[in-house]
Parts: C-alpha cells; sequence; structure tokens
C-alpha cells in the first residue's frame, strides 16, 4: 500500500473528529442551516482529503436526491455526503457540494487550536426520512 498524502489547509478549518485530518476551509462553507440523522450538518462548495462512495437514491425532507456517502482518506470514518443530483428544480443547488456532519468534524486554526463551534437551530432541514 503507497503512503497516504493529505492535503493541509491553511486559516480556519474543519477537520476530521476521529483523525484531525483537515476536510474544508471555512470560506468553503455555504450554510449552516443543514440536519442529518446524528444533528447539525454543513454545506460545502468543496472538501478536501475525502474518498466518495457509490451514489445512491436518498429520500430527504426537501426530496428525492442521489447521493454519495464521503469518506476522510486517513480513517475512512463516514463524515458526510455528496449532492450528486437533485431531483427538484429548487434543490439543484446542491448538486456538486458536500455536506459535513456536525457530530464528525471539529473547527478550528491550521495550528491544530479547536473552537467548538455552538450555532442556534438549523432553520431549513435535510434530514432523511428514516
Amino acid at each position: 500500500m503507497g503512503k497516504l498524502y493529505l492535503i493541509q489547509l491553511d486559516g480556519r478549518i474543519y477537520s476530521c473528529k476521529f483523525c484531525h485530518s483537515h476536510l474544508a476551509n471555512s470560506d468553503q462553507l455555504v450554510s449552516r442551516q443543514f440536519h442529518c440523522r446524528h444533528g447539525k450538518a454543513y454545506l460545502f462548495n468543496t472538501v478536501v482529503n475525502v474518498s466518495v462512495g457509490p451514489h445512491e437514491d436518498r429520500r430527504m425532507t426537501t426530496g428525492l436526491h442521489t447521493v454519495a456517502d464521503i469518506f476522510c482518506n486517513c480513517c475512512q470514518q463516514i463524515v458526510g455526503w455528496k449532492y450528486e443530483l437533485a431531483h427538484e428544480l429548487a434543490q439543484k443547488y446542491k448538486e456538486g457540494k458536500f455536506i459535513l456532519e456536525r457530530a464528525k468534524v471539529v473547527d478550528g486554526d491550521s495550528n491544530g487550536s479547536t473552537d467548538y463551534y455552538l450555532d442556534s437551530q438549523p432553520v431549513h432541514s435535510d434530514t432523511e426520512d428514516v
């Protein structure tokens, strides 16, 4: 097996809770107004150090979406999902974007200082119907 190369981000970042690999810059954050099975979730334009799993259709509160789970490249934990296709016109803005589950990430700076951000209740939810 080859050597694992991880991208290191600068500034305010979100990292994997399990292994602290960098996942996203705060400037790529689109919205904190999402919700998932495990609580709060954040929508990002781009993330790094993740692998994308197989596509599957999921019925969520905002409609049917084709998504793929995303896994941390370092520890292989599921940290969220990628929106591949939104089946409803009003949800098309999500396509190609990523959800990081708040319970599976920590935020802080690139120097390793973490600050657990507590935000207000989400206004809109994208929880899967279970």
